[in-house]
């Protein structure tokens, strides 16, 4: 499970291990590590003392108001948003150097419907390079790479409609795809922006199922961007809450409450439960209008 942290002040050296756990054993890194950790973007302060630690195997939502970070975070462990000071790692090494062991997915691509391009050719394109989409020899033989594709379109239960233009498909069906794109190099840790996004809740749930499903079965570590941690939350590990600038890390029973909440916002925060379980965040702060960034264009989030 993901490691609680929230420490405006941290002390210099090296940063302490993953709290126990099974999913942090002690002979491992985590999956992702920050340090420190600050983004500026566009001479502005994203956020920044951000030091959390994400166990292998795990599955992690990042939840936050509208443009506290949440995208520009999964960016920077990519390595597509340089950090401003202190460090993260991937597996022990800096962001960039992981290759195939990370799978992306970007928010959410809508694809027109007279596109005529078939779903199994959009997996594919997941084949040809070491970053999404770069035309580079995947080093395996044809044979090989179909069975991969054909492995990862039945995985994802996309079998019966892989064959048919993308855009014919629904929403949900496209993001299945996506999703299997994103897994075809193997990877060891898997970044999904949004993937729930403008999908109806049976859809939400299904995918976020499927999502579970997948990191419990191969082991990968999820980090998922979401809008509504709702239809996830049942299988979640851990949860990155980004606002203010700030962010908190551990499970969701930690951190979706109001002590934690109010200290992080530095404003009364409430979190009531429902009668279905549903946790609702009431006075929550604007946040958009602080730290909303050019790289950064979440959507807001509900606990």
């Amino acid at each position: 499970m993901a490691d609680r942290t929230d420490a405006p002040e941290p002390t210099p050296g090296p940063a302490p291990g993953p709290t126990p756990g099974p999913a942090a054993p002690s002979a491992a890194p985590p999956a992702v590590r920050f340090v420190d950790a600050a983004v500026r973007l566009g001479g502005r302060e994203v956020w920044s003392h951000v030091d959390l630690a994400i166990g292998p195997g795990t599955f992690v939502a990042v939840l936050g108001p509208n443009g506290a970070g949440k995208s520009t975070l999964v960016k920077s462990v990519l390595g597509a948003v340089p950090l401003s000071s202190g460090r993260v790692e991937v597996f022990g090494r800096p962001p960039g150097d992981g290759g195939r062991d990370i799978g992306y997915l970007p928010q959410r691509r809508s694809f027109d419907a007279g596109m005529r391009v078939r779903g199994i050719d959009v997996v594919r394109m997941g084949a040809d390079g070491d970053r999404w989409g770069l035309p580079l020899p995947w080093g395996r033989s044809r044979r090989a790479r179909d069975a991969r594709v054909d492995e990862v379109i039945e995985l994802v239960g996309a079998t019966a409609y892989a064959s048919r233009p993308i855009g014919e498909v629904s929403g949900g069906e496209q993001q299945r795809l996506l999703i299997a794109q994103s897994l075809i190099r193997s990877p060891r840790l898997l970044l999904l922006d949004e993937p729930l996004d403008s999908l109806d809740l049976p859809n939400q749930a299904s995918v976020a199922s499927l999502i579970a499903e997948i990191s419990r079965a191969s082991g990968i570590t999820v980090l998922i961007v979401a809008h509504d941690v709702n239809p996830i939350a049942a299988a979640l590990d851990g949860v990155v809450y980004v606002a203010r600038g700030r962010a908190v890390c551990g499970t969701p029973d930690e951190v979706i409450t109001s002590e934690t909440l109010t200290s992080l916002y530095g404003t009364p925060i409430e979190v009531l439960t429902t009668s279905d379980g549903r946790r609702v965040v009431v006075g929550q702060p604007d946040a958009a209008s602080h730290h909303a960034g050019p790289h950064d264009h979440d959507h807001g989030a509900h606990a």
